[in-house]
């Protein structure tokens, strides 16, 4: 064979790295338990979607069709999310295993080369998604029979899919690669992918809102539609709502980000994933060696003295006090001990900050009307929540598997530190660390609430007039002003409770992958079911809906900024609707605090119980 074609092999097929990740992880009942999830979702979806648009008795050709075609899209769009989530759990579990076992400098000893060494986790990697790909490849083939799915739209969903999966996977090994951390490289893939995701699908309604899209009313494709998966699946499942520039209005770049968008992803998405390889290739090895190497300087530079931060590679640091419950201490100090922890959660804090004084400032000066003001709150809350409770779950689901893959539970338990001191310590020591996170939010909608409460500073703006049907109207503020208060009612206690799921996953689990999946999962489903009955029952159920909105952090807030949208039915119930809504919505925050700490008091009371069983059931398992 000639030696060119050996290289290519080498490079996938026949790559050492693809085929071990290949045979290795086939045989693993977990990777089965995912592919058998993905599928049964996606199943279930389908059938739901096709018996909730369908009517009973006999069914048209043409209403069997539109069932078809929206059940499609409901399960393309979930391929695409599912594929967001799945993807880096499967890309940068490679190199973190490399990074675990201390096998990743026996890895940089081999004649492989840096190409060799990156496609190799990268493909083998990514064949166990392309395999959850085609595997629903019969499901996505099954809707045709009903009508109104062509072929085209199949094949172009795929693509769609297909080039997220692939940017998600050469993003993931990039930064397993250049940073050599397995589980931080994941949790910091999927912080990047969300704030991305929610950036630009808000950037992108705010444009249309502003009918700067295409189409007729502006409500159609913008310029970021091409560089959002869901946004360039939406343009090809919705041409008539979301539609596209008609072709041949511009040339060149330009045409294809608005005339076709999808194929400007896919081919925007595979063109960074080389960029990322090709960069990849340039730091596997440096950065292999310098962790091998590790770093001998102990100069102290001075941003490190204003933290009051050793200096690299120094074995002394100065004294400090320790709290009670060490362990709660140890969880809060060690998260916010290393020069870039503390510059990326003091960023979060001050870019938080700033952002929001920026959002009232431009809406009493004029610059952005109601409706922009609302909207954009709204999505740097939901963004601002999301990025936290990933945050908290992630750090409460490594917090005990961690500790015991590298063996620090075992010299923890043979101190005088009891089972629920140590529970207790952990869920202190990570609320206490998220607290000025959590703040941010809360400061959000506190001062947007606290504007509407002084009158706007004279902007009559601040506030709106509501006419409700029955005749009549009542003044809107455009935020509550309680709504600051009611958020950190509620979102404290939920963030404890999402603390409180990740250690106890963490403490269940053999390893730090697993224990992220199985919070993620629990804390996604359970949020995600309590916010769709808290916008349900918000907006069709009197006073009681306003109660039920404060079950999840999402609903609430959003019931705060917009409560006429939110609050329809009970603010359109009569006079004092608005303020029995309001009376309602705090009485509900104080219950949902008290559900959320009970269920944190008896999660905790749980594990404190069976601890030494689970402890020793899974002693050695790492």
């Amino acid at each position: 064979m000639p030696i060119f074609f050996r290289w290519l092999l080498r490079l996938g097929p026949s790559n050492p790295i693809a085929v071990r990740l290949v045979q290795n992880a086939s045989r693993r009942t977990k990777h089965l338990y995912v592919r058998s999830a993905y599928l049964a979702v996606l199943i279930l979806v389908l059938l739901w979607t096709m018996l909730g648009n369908t009517s009973s008795g006999a069914v048209s050709y043409r209403e069997l069709a539109s069932s078809g075609a929206t059940s499609f899209a409901w399960i393309a769009y979930l391929q695409v999310a599912l594929i967001c989530i799945l993807a880096p759990v499967f890309m940068a579990g490679a190199i973190a295993q490399e990074a675990n076992p201390k096998t990743w400098d026996i890895l940089l000893t081999t004649p492989m080369s840096r190409l060799e060494i990156v496609l190799g986790n990268l493909l083998g990697r990514l064949f166990f998604v392309l395999a959850l790909l085609f595997a629903s490849l019969p499901l996505f083939a099954l809707t045709q029979f009903f009508g109104g799915v062509p072929g085209s739209s199949i094949i172009a969903s795929y693509l769609v899919a297909a080039g997220a999966a692939v940017i998600v996977g050469a993003l993931a090994i990039s930064l397993s690669v250049s940073r050599l951390v397995g589980q931080r490289a994941v949790f910091t893939f999927y912080i990047s992918v969300v704030s991305y995701l929610a950036i630009t699908i808000a950037i992108d309604a705010w444009l249309r809102l502003r009918g700067l899209g295409a189409g007729v009313n502006g409500s159609g494709v913008t310029w970021i539609t091409a560089f959002n998966p869901f946004l360039a699946l939406r343009s090809l499942l919705s041409p008539t709502a979301y539609p596209a520039v008609t072709a041949g209005s511009y040339s060149g770049l330009k045409a294809m980000i608005l005339e076709r968008p999808a194929l400007a992803w896919n081919l925007g998405s595979l063109s960074l994933s080389t960029f990322l390889v090709l960069a990849s290739t340039l730091t596997v090895r440096s950065g292999g060696l310098r962790q091998i190497a590790g770093q001998r300087t102990t100069k102290r530079p001075w941003y490190r003295k204003m933290l009051g931060l050793p200096g690299v590679g120094e074995e002394h640091r100065a004294p400090r006090t320790v709290w009670a419950n060490p362990i709660a201490w140890r969880e809060a100090a060690s998260r916010n001990a290393t020069f870039g922890r503390i510059v990326a959660r003091w960023s979060f804090i001050g870019l938080g900050i700033l952002v929001a004084i920026a959002i009232v400032v431009l809406f009493h000066t004029g610059v952005i009307n109601l409706k922009d003001y609302q909207f954009i709150i709204r999505s740097v809350v939901f963004t601002e929540v999301f990025e936290i409770a990933l945050v908290g779950v992630n750090m409460a689901a490594t917090a005990i598997s961690g500790e015991r893959e590298d063996g620090t539970l075992d010299l923890i338990l043979t101190t005088p530190i009891t089972p629920g001191m140590y529970l207790a310590g952990k869920l202190r020591g990570l609320v206490s660390y998220l607290l000025p996170l959590i703040s941010i939010p809360i400061f959000t909608v506190g001062i947007a609430g606290l504007y509407s409460l002084v009158g706007g500073l004279g902007n009559p703006a601040a506030s709106f007039t509501h006419t409700l049907p029955g005749g009549g109207t009542v003044t809107v503020p455009a935020v509550l002003p309680e709504a600051g208060l009611l958020a950190a009612v509620v979102l404290i206690p939920f963030i404890a409770f999402c603390v409180m799921i990740g250690l106890h996953w963490s403490l269940k689990s053999k390893g730090t992958l697993s224990s992220v999946i199985g919070t993620v999962a629990v804390v996604g489903i359970a949020s995600g079911i309590l916010g769709l009955c808290g916008w349900a029952s918000g907006s069709d159920m009197p006073t009681i809906g306003p109660a039920l909105v404060t079950l999840s952090p999402a609903s609430l807030l959003d019931a705060t900024i917009v409560p006429v949208t939110r609050l329809q039915e009970t603010v359109d119930s009569g006079r004092g609707g608005l303020n029995a809504a309001r009376i309602a919505m705090a009485i509900g925050s104080v219950l949902a605090a008290a559900i959320y700490i009970g269920i944190v008091y008896g999660v905790r009371s749980a594990l404190t119980r069976n601890f030494d069983f689970t402890v020793r059931k899974l002693a050695g398992s790492s």
